[in-house]
């Protein structure tokens, strides 16, 4: 990781930095605001009287916003301090489906839509007073429904150019499905930021014996559309490189897709090699494991699936079974979303946090200094393969 100390960060701030953690995404944003007290407390004496660093240390960033509920469903936001003149960070996690809220006294788990419709809030209760406000949506709103085939709904350009009317100035999301729906809003900043240093750095301290190189290693990717993902993954590790291309039924529609009725492997042989599979989201995980199982027919070595957000709508079970059959080894995502008990328990499991790398991109763009070193982690990834390599703690 990009250390804090090695930031250039000689730009006066926007303004006084606030974070904002909507219902949801609070564990992540204390994470973030722990972070970013710590490494400012510690610069404390650089700017001490310097007025336009007026409120940069603080004993926390976190701002009191709330969304309660009326009992008809219905909700407001609420902001409890004043934000006027602040470069403020909202940080929202639309996938958390562990928060209920009640509904003419039943208990309703929160869908995205309700996610998306409570940081609206937010930034309606916001009113403008803000200097700058800043959306970081790790998993991007309605980011599947990017593309319109036929009479289809084009959600996410729709949610982007909503928050763009909202006065919204910079919006950061992770490993977007697909980055061309920042069309949508050209003149509004869009920052898509991959994971994949992260992935690195899990993988390596939680394995010990990889031999990272082309005879003993292999990256890839489950479906033509994440081919770039596996490509740069198999180039920064000097890797060989294959992909999965998914032979569809298009005839049928099976819970909102066509149905896959085949994967054909593309690469070169996968035979006694460690291989990791490397996508932007696990959902069901039935194409994953079924990947998997066809690299294990090909006689790859172990197998590793590493995905930016791990949804498991179907639950664990077929994971377990994957592992237990020896089909899968290990699987990691990042703490981007929400992770439910069942899956941090599992011994397969590898968590990547991204809370360090969110505070330094906050705390970076709020000098306004340039994210580019942070989207582009190439010294940073060879650095911690050369320690790996030299037996040195990563």
């Amino acid at each position: 990781m990009l250390r804090r100390t090695e930031r250039s960060l000689e730009n006066i701030p926007i303004g006084a930095l606030g974070l904002i953690p909507i219902i949801g995404c609070q564990e992540m944003g204390q994470r973030v605001n722990d972070y970013l007290v710590k490494w400012r407390k510690e610069s404390e004496s650089e700017h001490k009287d310097d007025v336009a660093f007026s409120g940069y240390v603080r004993d926390t960033f976190l701002i009191n916003a709330n969304v309660p509920r009326f009992g008809s469903g219905e909700a407001k936001g609420i902001i409890e301090e004043s934000v006027r003149g602040m470069d403020l960070y909202l940080l929202v996690d639309v996938c958390n489906y562990s928060i209920r809220y009640s509904l003419t006294g039943n208990q309703n788990y929160m869908s995205p839509d309700d996610h998306f419709q409570n940081l609206k809030r937010v930034i309606a209760a916001i009113g403008g007073k803000g200097r700058r406000i800043n959306v970081i949506m790790p998993f991007l709103y309605e980011s599947r429904q990017h593309k319109r085939n036929g009479r289809e709904s084009l959600d996410c350009a729709l949610a982007l150019q909503e928050l763009a009317r909202m006065g919204v100035d910079n919006i950061i999301t992770f490993d977007a499905h697909d980055p061309r729906v920042q069309n949508a809003i050209p003149l509004h900043g869009f920052e898509t930021v991959p994971s994949t240093y992260q992935f690195i750095k899990g993988l390596l301290r939680s394995v010990k014996d990889l031999q990272i190189d082309a005879d003993h290693m292999m990256a890839i990717s489950p479906d033509e559309g994440g081919t770039n993902r596996a490509v740069y993954l198999a180039n920064v590790l000097g890797l060989d490189m294959g992909m999965f291309y998914k032979r569809r039924d298009y005839t049928k529609i099976v819970n909102g897709r066509n149905p896959i009725v085949a994967h054909e492997f593309l690469g070169s042989s996968v035979e006694g090699k460690d291989v990791i599979i490397i996508d932007d989201m696990i959902s069901s995980g039935d194409s994953i494991i079924e990947v998997a199982t066809e690299l294990k027919k090909r006689k790859a070595k172990r197998i590793f699936a590493a995905a930016t957000f791990g949804l498991f709508t179907n639950g664990m079970d077929k994971f377990d079974r994957a592992y237990e059959e020896g089909i899968l080894t290990g699987i990691l995502t990042t703490n981007l979303i929400y992770q439910s008990p069942e899956l941090l328990s599992r011994p397969y499991y590898i968590n990547c946090d991204m809370s360090k790398y969110i505070a330094l991109i906050i705390d970076t763009l709020n000098h306004d200094g340039s994210i580019n070193e942070l989207l582009n982690p190439n010294e940073r990834i060879q650095h911690v393969i050369n320690k790996y390599n030299n037996g040195e703690p990563v």
